[in-house]
């Protein structure tokens, strides 16, 4: 075995405690199949326990195709719940399933989506912060000083939750259409994240996180999609299809879809015979009997309210041996009514 004398281990010393240490410029070697000039190549640093599989202009064509989703799940969530529902994309990054797994609560609305034209399987989760305000909500609550219980939910809940998912579910077809025509369903429930493996844990995965709001109550939701999953369909998720997706918001289905859910509302409609002013005092003194005259004229017309506000004149008379109004005309837009 060879030794080194005094003056090598000197020089060893002298060269490792200097400011850069040895001088790895000169022993960087770049090795490629290429015959291109390597001078100016530019090397960048890679993490393998975080690989991005997922180029820039992909990731922004998934957040701008689930913008569309998001609006869409919101106008039809404010139909279904009678109230207005908000729901935004917070976030559209990539890590790996184990972080993501990671990073929820326990419990929670952890459901499996499976498509038909796609192998593998996506997941939804929903944050008990507005699952339950939801529920509530359906059972018709106020969702004042409701307590959001730290427990799975029952078989019931689930049924109810059940009808705000599919509302999601066809959203998100809705939106993957003008990529691929996809039909997703729930294939499985569950309330431990933990105890769900879709992939594994170093996998890398696409997470879209959204906000939903309900009055005052806000939660999150996040839909992980694993990148083995869409690998088919990413070479269509290029600049072109997030265009032809911002292009696709102008037709009217959206619009439709809105008008379909309005026509379910309900509304209040009132009648007002005649209007007059009267003092408290002669107020008191009201009786059976007693005749208020107003400056109304019988025979004009009587008027619609609907949700307040003046829509229609009618007649007033009698159907079936019962008090009502026919429709003459339609207010038009300025036009002044005398009540």
């Amino acid at each position: 075995m060879s030794m080194l004398d005094q003056n090598e281990i000197d020089s060893l010393m002298a060269a490792v405690s200097d400011e850069g240490g040895f001088d790895q410029s000169s022993q960087i070697s770049i090795f490629s199949r290429s015959r291109k000039d390597l001078d100016n190549i530019e090397v960048r640093q890679y993490d393998f326990k975080r690989p991005e599989r997922v180029s820039k202009d992909q990731m922004m064509a998934l957040e701008t195709l689930h913008e569309a989703f998001a609006r869409n799940f919101g106008a039809s969530l404010s139909g279904f719940l009678r109230t207005i529902v908000e729901v935004r994309v917070a976030a559209c990054e990539q890590m790996t399933y184990g972080e993501f797994v990671s990073g929820l609560p326990n419990p929670t609305s952890y459901n499996l989506i499976q498509t038909d034209k796609l192998e593998g399987q996506m997941c939804l989760e929903i944050s008990p912060l507005i699952i339950y305000p939801i529920i509530d909500r359906l059972l018709g609550g106020t969702n004042q000083d409701l307590f959001i219980p730290q427990r799975p939910m029952t078989p019931i809940e689930q049924r109810l939750i059940s009808n705000v998912l599919g509302r999601g579910l066809t959203a998100l077809s809705e939106a993957w259409s003008s990529v691929q025509e996809l039909e997703f369903k729930i294939v499985a429930h569950e309330s431990n994240p933990q105890l769900v493996q879709i992939v594994p844990p170093n996998e890398v995965v696409m997470v879209i996180g959204l906000e939903m709001r309900m009055s005052s109550r806000a939660g999150t939701m996040n839909l992980c999609i694993p990148y083995n999953v869409i690998e088919p369909v990413m070479d269509d998720l290029s600049s072109q299809s997030w265009f032809a997706i911002n292009r696709s918001d102008n037709d009217t289905s959206s619009e439709d879809r809105i008008v379909e859910n309005l026509d379910q509302s309900g509304v209040s409609a009132s009648v007002a015979l005649a209007n007059t002013t009267i003092t408290l005092k002669e107020l008191s003194e009201l009786s059976v009997g007693d005749l208020v005259v107003t400056t109304h004229n019988a025979k004009e017309p009587a008027v619609i309210y609907i949700e307040g506000e003046p829509k229609f004149l009618a007649e007033v008379g009698q159907h079936r041996n019962n008090r009502a109004v026919r429709v003459k005309r339609a207010i038009q837009k300025g036009e002044r009514i005398v009540e």
